[in-house]
């Protein structure tokens, strides 16, 4: 089981959270539990539940998400990601990560799913708090890490990371490919938030379009 450790979010506001397990558990229950200690941890949902927190499985993609909306100070704390296993000689798989709410987070996006193509770019923004802490734009999948100020060229597209100051950090993600879709996040230091990024075929009328253009996606 995996899963992000240090995750925070304005009051108010939604969160989905990627959770990886194991191929052999694709079949298995999956839930979401509050609890500083796992013995005493209280669950919250379960696959296919839904209301303000729901869970739903992934079973192609050996995880499952959980979703997180109208949130509010009272649920920050520590969570659990867990897989029901059964049986007393076998404990469930787990891993857990804490989660705070509050009005000023210490880092923030305006929307946490965007969507792009060829020659897209997100924008991440951060909160001034955090200002002087090392910003990162990382990939869940490989733990493939960019930081602020620095052009790197991954296997598929090119990730460009600047500070503009003021609390925004514009993240340029080019030359995308399907394969690039998936979990990101961006962090500020220790804390951090989660970015889906899902990618689509380019439209075949920008085919005469400069390549040098960009499709903007907020975040």
């Amino acid at each position: 089981m995996k899963t992000l450790k240090n995750l925070a979010v304005r009051r108010g506001g939604s969160l989905s959270i990627p959770c990886f397990c194991d191929e052999k558990y694709k079949s298995n229950l999956k839930y979401w539990c509050k609890g500083y200690y796992w013995s005493f941890c209280k669950i919250v949902a379960s696959t296919n539940t839904s209301g303000r927190t729901s869970v739903t499985d992934h079973p192609t993609q050996n995880m499952f998400t959980v979703e997180l909306n109208s949130l509010q100070d009272s649920d920050s704390g520590y969570y659990w990601c867990a897989v029901e296993i059964g049986g007393t000689e076998t404990p469930d798989e787990k891993d857990y990560l804490y989660l705070t709410v509050s009005e000023d987070p210490a880092v923030s996006v305006i929307n946490s799913r965007v969507s792009g193509h060829e020659e897209g770019s997100v924008q991440c923004c951060y909160s001034l708090e955090n200002k002087e802490k090392q910003r990162k734009w990382c990939r869940f999948k490989d733990g493939s890490c960019y930081s602020v100020g620095r052009t790197n060229t991954s296997q598929n597209s090119a990730v460009l990371v600047l500070d503009y100051g003021k609390g925004s950090v514009s993240v340029e993600m080019r030359g995308l490919q399907k394969s690039d879709a998936g979990w990101y996040w961006f962090s500020a230091g220790d804390v951090g938030v989660t970015v889906h990024l899902n990618v689509t075929e380019r439209p075949s009328s920008s085919k005469t379009v400069d390549k040098n253009a960009e499709t903007t996606a907020e975040l």
